[in-house]
Order: C-alpha cells, then sequence, then structure tokens
C-alpha cells in the first residue's frame, strides 16, 4: 500500500521535531516500522539524513539542558507509549512484569545519565528505582501476585510521573 508523501513528512517531523522512536513515529501516522524505516533509509541516500537532523533540532532548542529535557520528554512519552500497549496487548501478567521492569530499567538509567545536567531528576531516578526493585520482588517471591501487581504499577506509574515532572 503506497502512502502519500504527507504521511512520509508527518512520520519524519515526529522523529525530528517530536523526538519520538522511529517506531512510535510510525504506529503515529499508521505504518509500519518497516515502511519508516525504508523511508528513513531513502531519505538518508537522497542527502536528508534524520538523525543528524534530530540532533541538529535538539541541540538547536537551548543547549544541553533543554537537550536533556527534551530527551527526558521523548523517554516519558515513549513509556506512556509502551504503557498503553501493555495495557491492550494479550500478553500474560508475568511477560507484563518483565517488560515492565526492564522498562523501569531503562527509564532509570536515562534518568541516572541526565543526573549531572539535571540534579533535579534524582528524586525521579530514586523512585524508579525502587518501583524496578519492587517489580523484581514481586516477580521472584510472589509470582501469584504478579497481575494485581500488573494491574496496581500502571496507573502508580502515572502518579510518579505527576509527582517529579
Amino acid at each position: 500500500m503506497a502512502h502519500p508523501k504527507e504521511v512520509r513528512l508527518k512520520v519524519r517531523r515526529a522523529f525530528v521535531f517530536d523526538r519520538l522512536s522511529l517506531e512510535i513515529a510510525a504506529v503515529k501516522h499508521g505504518v509500519s516500522h518497516a515502511t519508516a524505516r525504508r523511508w528513513k533509509s531513502d531519505a538518508c541516500e537522497q542527502g536528508d539524513d534524520w538523525d543528524k537532523a534530530q540532533a541538529a533540532q535538539l541541540m538547536a532548542g537551548g543547549g544541553i539542558e533543554a537537550a536533556a529535557r527534551q530527551m527526558l520528554a521523548g523517554l516519558v512519552m515513549q513509556y506512556q507509549a509502551t504503557m498503553d500497549e501493555l495495557n491492550a496487548s494479550e500478553m500474560t501478567p508475568a511477560e507484563k512484569v518483565t517488560m515492565l521492569a526492564s522498562l523501569a530499567d531503562g527509564y532509570n538509567k536515562t534518568i541516572n545519565a541526565s543526573k549531572r545536567v539535571l540534579p533535579e531528576t534524582n528524586e525521579l531516578a530514586i523512585a524508579m528505582s525502587v518501583v524496578q526493585r519492587l517489580s523484581e520482588f514481586v516477580k521472584d517471591r510472589h509470582p501469584d501476585h504478579v497481575g494485581t501487581f500488573a494491574e496496581i504499577l500502571e496507573p502508580f506509574g502515572r502518579e510518579l510521573e505527576g509527582e517529579y515532572s
């Protein structure tokens, strides 16, 4: 199925300016990830490197602090998109908790990397670390409660996000 050029431009805009991952930008605009990857590759061959454009946009936005804030905002958007996908998926509760622990780990690593630039993220990093450890604890020691934990964790994540953003 051929997509109009405007859809390709929307995917590029979401990737470059909104700092969405290519996969999320593709889903947002109703195209497959493979199609978006092909568009990105084709554009690069024609001199339009989406990664360089994204980096330039990030730096033009106001220096390293703005770049770090933009990176964190992008991560929060991807976190929420992943949470929405997990809620809609047919995964088992144990698979969901494993995915949530992985998501929390990535989030935590990003927060830790930004501490030097944005010291106010330290509290959020601590909160996310606690959530990650609790996820692993429930999965390892109370596997029969994994489903309930997964139901509670998603709205609690929104509470944390509201508290520390």
